[in-house]
Formats: structure tokens, sequence, C-alpha cells
């Protein structure tokens, strides 16, 4: 990322202490992953950016992925649409009158997906190997 962008960052985190700057820097580069994706150039939907979050979180960390949200001070789906929308606030990121912070509400459940899901899907693959 560039200064300037740290720089905002760096502003973002004096005034909320949340999440660790590391988090937005993950997220600018999950919306580039999220864009390349689903294909879209511009604008991603909240559900298409959890989507590619998720999809990054575990090709990047594996099962790790808890520990590093956990880490970066994100506990829910929810905590990425406060990080988007103080990127939004912030002017780094824009957003159309249909984007709320409702689209990240609950969007799945971090233990299912990066926990019990990261196994059956490693289970998965194993079996495929062995075939």
């Amino acid at each position: 990322m560039n200064e300037e962008f740290e720089t905002i960052v760096e502003g973002i985190y004096e005034k909320d202490l949340r999440y660790r700057e590391d988090a937005y820097v993950f997220v600018m580069e999950a919306l580039a992953f999220t864009q390349k994706k689903f294909k879209c150039s511009k604008h991603v939907k909240g559900e298409e950016m959890l989507k590619g979050i998720k999809d990054l979180l575990l090709k990047k960390f594996g099962p790790m992925a808890r520990m590093v949200l956990e880490y970066w001070g994100i506990k829910s789906t929810e905590d990425f649409g406060n990080i988007v929308f103080n990127l939004i606030e912030n002017k780094v990121l824009s957003k159309t009158e249909d984007d709320s912070i409702e689209e990240f509400r609950d969007g799945y459940d971090f233990e299912e997906v990066f926990d019990s899901g990261y196994r059956k899907q490693l289970a998965k693959k194993i079996s495929r190997m062995r075939s």
C-alpha cells in the first residue's frame, strides 16, 4: 500500500482502536481479490465482499484464519463492515445509496467457516488425493 493509505489508516486507528491497521490492509487486498473473482471492476456488494474475504482468508491463512482475525480485533462479519465504512468515511472507498452496514451483519459464523468448515474441506481434499 502507498504512504497516503498508510497515513489515512493511522488516522482511522487513532480514532477507532477496535481493529489493527493490518486489518485495513487486508480488506483492501480482499476488495481487489473479490473484484477479480466476481469480474466486477468497480462496485462490490457487501455479500460479495464477505465471500471474497472468506475465500482469501482461507487461501492465505488456512487453519490460522481465526487466530489472525482475533489478532486484528475482528470477531464477526459486521467488523468487516465497520472497517469498510471507516474507509468510506475517509474517502478511500465509495458507496452507493443501497450500501449499508446491514449487508455485513451475520454473514457467516467464524467457527463454522474457519474451524469446522476448514477441517471438512481439508478432509475432502485428502480423500480425493487418496482416490
